[in-house]
């Protein structure tokens, strides 16, 4: 069987321009707003905060910056947002994306409640077409609190599919200023951070962009995946893929479902990057199952590699 090309992925002169830079939101269109809008509070434990002007519901843990967005509409990825934590971390984005004459423009007011502060955010256009928000610190209240047998901490993480993954990851790392953590050696998935986490991004080939992979919630250690798969059966929702432990990231998993189909994952333990200590070097891993789960068994079908055995 013919092994399939390696590729490396680079990174420019850009490339960790962002140290503190955490996922912070993502929006979703969704056939059934009800239905959706009653499996995120009734699974997951999250309040509805308030509807947006466009016909939002926003959802979110505390009395803190929203972590979800829903619209009724056909199934669709609407956007998905960075906090950007890092000191002048905002201008600095605002600065390369003009260097690379890339397009963006503030953020409508209505798109955060005033309760969580005032912050500066932007909005630009990936180049797969997807809507990215990036904005200061906002208060985050009732995150990395929680019980987490009945609720995740936070938000970990994105996971967007893409028709040119060599293209998105150039405009994360090159130019916002992302770091590459590993890839697979294929070139068709890449895993990218901006804060200590492993990933805060990651990216696959799908064959068509504009589109969500998956997306993260956090949880603890590894006794809340008990509790959260029995929660699921009780709650008929079938766990999809997990419990497992990614290669990539090293972090604990379990999926399921959400009404709309959208994958989610519930992850702990993942890998930590020290870029102020050490010097990393992107790792390239072999493109099949093993590593997706180093425990071995059920791949989904939405989860391909391009090799079938190490």
């Amino acid at each position: 069987m013919e092994r399939p090309l390696r590729v490396t992925l680079a990174e420019g002169a850009a490339a960790g321009a962002l140290h503190r830079t955490a996922v912070s939101h993502i929006g979703f269109s969704v056939p059934d707003l009800t239905a959706a809008v009653d499996f995120y509070t009734r699974v997951l434990g999250m309040a509805r905060h308030r509807d947006g002007a466009g016909g939002d519901v926003r959802l979110g843990w505390g009395a803190g910056h929203h972590v979800l967005s829903l619209r009724e509409g056909p199934q669709t990825l609407t956007h998905y947002g960075f906090e950007v934590r890092d000191e002048d971390g905002l201008d600095g984005i605002r600065e390369r994306l003009g260097e690379a004459g890339v397009d963006h423009h503030d953020l409508d007011a209505d798109w955060v409640d005033e309760a969580v502060g005032r912050p500066d955010g932007i909005s630009v256009t990936d180049p797969d077409g997807n809507t990215v928000h990036f904005h200061s610190p906002v208060r985050r209240h009732g995150e990395n609190a929680a019980d987490p047998g009945r609720r995740p901490i936070k938000f970990q993480h994105t996971t967007v599919g893409t028709a040119d993954l060599a293209r998105l990851v150039g405009f994360f790392v090159d130019v916002v200023g992302f770091r590459i953590s590993d890839q697979l050696a294929d070139g068709r998935f890449a895993w990218l951070r901006s804060d200590k986490d492993h990933h805060t991004l990651a990216v696959v080939e799908t064959g068509r962009g504009g589109d969500i992979d998956h997306y993260s919630y956090d949880l603890s250690e590894w006794e809340d995946f008990k509790s959260w798969c029995d929660r699921l059966t009780e709650l008929d929702v079938p766990v999809t893929w997990g419990p497992g432990r990614h290669g990539p990231g090293n972090n604990l998993f379990v999926f399921f479902d959400d009404p709309a189909g959208n994958h989610i994952e519930l992850s702990a333990e993942m890998e930590k990057f020290y870029d102020d200590r050490v010097q990393y070097v992107p790792r390239r891993w072999t493109p099949a199952p093993q590593t997706v789960n180093l425990w071995g068994g059920q791949t989904p079908t939405w989860r391909r590699t391009s090799e079938s055995s190490i």
